[in-house]
């Protein structure tokens, strides 16, 4: 029986359910719990997926592994690997004026058409701006930018301040659609949005197919560990609740979806619906 592990690392807790991947039965499974607030240390949700793991019986016996997370939360890193901040979460909504000054800047139905859709204060390119503004010391030493689920499967492969590689960071397109300065289009990041928001370039993670792998993890004496893509939680819950596009619904007018994600990564409602599918990506 191979066993694989999904990860749901959402606003208020860590979940790892470990199935049996041929028929989707839930083996054992773990759980461990945020902090509450709208910025949060990324550091907690590491020690949470480590102490889930634990509470889920380990990964030893597991062949695959990938996580899903809370979209659009501003997670920023220097150039040693080091989180400089707390992370801006899809809920602080203290980047709302940002979110205004970009739509003014770019206009509505052009930055819609790049992107899928018109800033909000949930988006990451708001919060980047905000950060330009309101903390500039912090913005100037941005390296690398990434999402809650991005940054969590960096770590869970290995990366870190002690392993800096800011090139290894991966993403899949459900979580780049929610930063703002993704583009559909052209299937790539929009270099002029994301400077437009933070004040400069920076690393961005490599974009990788649903069916991809961000890495493996050797283990000694034990066969590889996968790391799946991942995804954001809204499009995992699609996912695992077996959600399709309705015929002639996916060539729909940018306009209208407007103030919400291309792709699945608006901040509706909040609910959890799917966490095992989200582990079915990996």
């Amino acid at each position: 029986m191979a066993l694989v592990a999904g990860v749901d690392s959402s606003t208020q807790s860590c979940k790892v359910v470990i199935l049996d991947a041929e028929t989707g039965v839930i083996v054992r499974e773990g759980r461990a719990t945020h902090p509450v607030g709208t910025e949060v240390d990324p550091e907690a949700w590491w020690v949470a997926l480590q102490a889930a793991i634990e509470a889920a019986g380990g990964l030893d016996d597991v062949a695959a592994i990938s996580v899903g997370g809370q979209q659009h939360g501003m997670v920023v890193l220097d150039a040693g690997g080091r989180v400089i901040r707390d992370a801006l979460l899809w809920n602080d909504t203290r980047s709302a004026p940002a979110a205004q000054a970009l739509t003014a800047e770019f206009g509505a139905d052009a930055i819609a058409e790049r992107t899928g859709s018109v800033p909000v204060a949930s988006f990451t390119a708001t919060k980047l701006r905000w950060l330009r503004d309101a903390e500039p010391e912090h913005a100037a030493r941005v390296a690398a930018v990434a999402l809650p689920h991005d940054w969590l499967t960096w770590r869970l492969r290995g990366f870190g301040p002690e392993h800096p590689r800011l090139d290894a960071l991966t993403t899949d397109r459900s979580d780049a659609s929610g930063t703002g300065y993704w583009s559909p289009a052209a299937d790539d990041w929009d270099r002029e949005l994301l400077v437009a928001a933070l004040g400069h370039d920076a690393q961005l993670p490599r974009v990788v197919a649903p069916s991809g792998r961000a890495g493996v993890i050797q283990r000694d004496g034990l066969d590889d560990l996968v790391v799946g893509v991942g995804a954001g939680d809204n499009a995992g819950a699609a996912f695992g609740l077996g959600a399709r596009v309705a015929a002639g619904g996916a060539g729909g007018s940018a306009r209208r979806r407007r103030g919400g994600v291309a792709g699945g990564g608006g901040r509706g409602d909040r609910s959890r619906a799917g966490g095992d599918g989200r582990g079915r990506r990996g």
